[in-house]
């Protein structure tokens, strides 16, 4: 399902529309085994972060809640998304994304927990980080400018920019885990926040 949706969309937004603009995709990793992480003020990141990255698919964390209703559950799973209890977060919510690392595989995560509005600032959870040293994987952070409502992924115009991946092997021996985790979530929100003033300055100038 992920394959025939994702290249419904890349038909529509990217090669019809052209409404998305990817920059820094020499900084995409050529495994597939890494992080990728993004600002989150609306749904459509989800969706444009898929399309800059195809036809590499992102599974992407989502809360359980989700998944409440069966049908549209099914639905989710289909499309690589998997549950997550953001509310009581535990040893078992790691074990799958970890899998699926190292199984080759990339895990999408946006960072701040929740949608936040770019002037809000919000702190990132550590749950990427931790992903990330567990599986021994890379993080590829990202920013979004652009539309928020949906039809803006045709109307609109739409930029995702790929930073320089955060690696989280070889980090000093002496370092403590938790300031490790520290390190690599403090890494990434400086890389983020540089990422989404580039893409404002961006815009603006435009």
């Amino acid at each position: 399902m992920y394959s025939f949706i994702s290249g419904l969309l890349k038909l529509i937004i990217v090669k019809l529309s052209r409404s998305l603009e990817v920059q820094g995709k020499e900084n995409i990793p050529q495994l597939h085994k890494y992080v990728v992480t993004c600002t989150h003020e609306s749904y459509n990141e989800v969706i444009m972060l898929g399309m800059a990255i195809h036809p590499n698919q992102i599974h992407y964390m989502a809360k359980k809640e989700l998944f409440n209703h069966k049908l549209f559950g099914k639905f989710l799973l289909s499309l690589n998304a998997f549950p997550v209890d953001r509310e009581n977060p535990g040893p078992s919510t790691l074990k799958k994304p970890v899998k699926l690392i190292k199984e080759n595989k990339t895990v999408g995560i946006f960072p701040t927990g929740q949608r936040k509005k770019y002037s809000e600032g919000a702190p990132l959870k550590r749950g990427a980080a931790t992903i990330a040293m567990l599986s021994g994987a890379p993080i590829l952070p990202a920013a979004y400018v652009g539309p928020s409502k949906i039809i803006g992924l045709i109307t609109g115009k739409a930029i995702i920019k790929f930073g320089e991946p955060i690696e989280t092997k070889n980090l000093p021996k002496e370092m403590k885990r938790n300031e490790k985790l520290e390190y690599i979530t403090k890494t990434l929100e400086s890389r983020t926040k540089t990422l989404q003033d580039e893409l404002y300055a961006y815009v603006g100038k435009k």
